[in-house]
């Protein structure tokens, strides 16, 4: 009886191994290092696996052909292989996004990072005695100088200030905070949550959306330590609305003997009010008005890096240093170096034009018009016809990174309806070499000019025409 040769068609056959796949990717690909090509090929190869072994269909997790094995493995190891934090170019209109690291920093700030980075550096040491120094002498006196503060402190974000000071002058005791400021910062963190992890019992005051002096009066006892007031810096209440302001917080702590400190999240060591900015964003006005102690971002509305910075009297900011927690939030020496470049440049009176976050802050709507539109000009000339309708609109952007709710700049975008589709245009344009983010809206991409540097028009020029070609 003739038998014929059973054949194996279990298709993880088709599989390639590891080690062969990660040779033919760099074959492929000169520039991606070994251990982006072996991790990249172990990835493609066991989601492959995964899926035959969860029961998905074999056409779904294989490759048709071994070209197409090689490409999603090169795929990966290039995702792999990329920086992380990547430099991308922000066309949001959002000077403070978030997701796009917020504040970028002047490049001699970035320098001077990178330079105490490099070199060693008399970073704790006195040059004239030879002896031991301090870290912070230097930025927390230009800090002072800036301010008017009698004393500064710095640590590694503003959070860890508030952290900071709240255990240092209310651990195991009461703190007072209205309701309505008991909000909800960047990554889900929430004020309360903090405020129990420093260690201290707090004590809610006033309804969400009104909150009255009586209530911080009838709340104060034996155990209160601090009265603490939290800026809305990502949300504003409209309506029937009341609360405390500072001065009359300051009052009333001073009647009963308790220090008051404020949460500002986001402020300036410039005074923007003049150019229709709120009041509330000058530290040195806020803390003219007599709290102990205010905390605000070195970044955000200070345009240097990521830091906590400290105003207050000098007993409170020596307490917060004397305090053990302030060894683990302490600031590193490349947040210092930058910082104190960034204050410099205040002192020497050339902030608006040596940091980008003013320069974008306070740029004219019309001189993002004629860029807008020169922009848009060159793009009707150079991408194919009828692959997209291209005009120049004027709209109104929030300015991010929780800071000053409610609050707009007036802007210019140049809008692209492209045939293919909003989200597959912007899409392409995160794909970019250096991708380009965007806003989709009203069916379109919205390509704002005010967070896009003039050296960088180029870019998003090449990257839009790399979409459409």
């Amino acid at each position: 009886m003739d038998s014929k040769p059973q054949v194996n068609t279990d298709p993880r056959r088709s599989i390639p191994s590891v080690h062969r796949l990660a040779d033919q990717v760099c074959s492929h690909e000169s520039g991606i290092s070994p251990w982006a090509a072996t991790e990249g090929a172990r990835r493609v190869v066991e989601r492959a696996r995964s899926g035959l072994s969860e029961n998905v269909a074999a056409e779904e997790c294989l490759a048709e052909s071994p070209e197409e094995w090689v490409e999603r493995a090169v795929a990966e190891a290039r995702n792999l292989s990329r920086p992380r934090p990547q430099r991308v170019v922000n066309a949001t209109g959002v000077v403070l996004h978030t997701n796009l690291g917020r504040a970028r920093m002047a490049k001699g700030a970035a320098a001077a990072a990178a330079e105490a980075a490099a070199d060693y550096s008399d970073l704790e040491l006195d040059l004239d005695s030879g002896e031991r120094g301090d870290r912070l002498q230097g930025v927390g006196e230009r800090l002072s100088l800036l301010s008017g503060s009698p004393a500064a402190f710095v640590c590694n974000n503003c959070a860890a200030a508030v952290l900071l000071a709240l255990n240092t002058l209310a651990s195991g005791r009461e703190v007072i905070v209205s309701r309505g400021e008991l909000v909800e910062i960047g990554g889900s963190f929430r004020v309360p949550e903090i405020m129990r992890r420093a260690g201290v019992r707090l004590v809610e005051v006033g309804s969400t959306n009104r909150t009255h002096p009586g209530d911080y009066e009838e709340a104060i006892g034996p155990e209160t330590a601090l009265l603490l007031k939290v800026h809305r810096s990502n949300f504003e209440v409209r309506g029937f609305v009341a609360e405390v302001d500072l001065g009359s917080l300051v009052e009333i702590g001073a009647r009963h003997g308790v220090p008051v400190m404020e949460d500002l999240g986001s402020a300036s060591l410039v005074d923007l009010a003049p150019h229709g900015f709120p009041e509330e964003s000058y530290a040195p006005a806020r803390l003219a008005l007599g709290p102990d102690l205010i905390c605000f971002s070195g970044d955000k509305l200070m345009g240097g890096p990521q830091a906590g910075l400290v105003l207050g009297r000098p007993e409170v900011v020596q307490a917060m240093r004397s305090n053990p927690l302030a060894r683990a939030l302490r600031a590193d020496k490349m947040t210092l170096a930058a910082l104190d470049w960034t204050l410099c440049a205040l002192l020497e009176g050339r902030g608006t034009e040596a940091l980008p976050l003013l320069r974008q802050l306070l740029a004219a709507p019309e001189s993002i018009e004629v860029r807008a539109r020169a922009l848009c000009g060159k793009l009707a000339a150079g991408l194919p016809a009828q692959a997209a309708s291209l005009e120049v609109q004027k709209e109104r952007v929030p300015v991010g990174g929780g800071s000053l709710p409610g609050f707009e700049l007036e802007s210019w975008a140049v809008v692209i309806r492209a045939e293919c589709g909003p989200q597959v245009l912007a899409a392409r344009l995160r794909a970019a070499p250096v991708p380009v983010l965007a806003r989709v809206r009203e069916g379109a991409v919205w390509i704002d000019l005010r967070t896009v540097e003039p050296e960088e028009t180029s870019i998003v020029y090449a990257a839009l025409s790399r979409a459409f070609h």
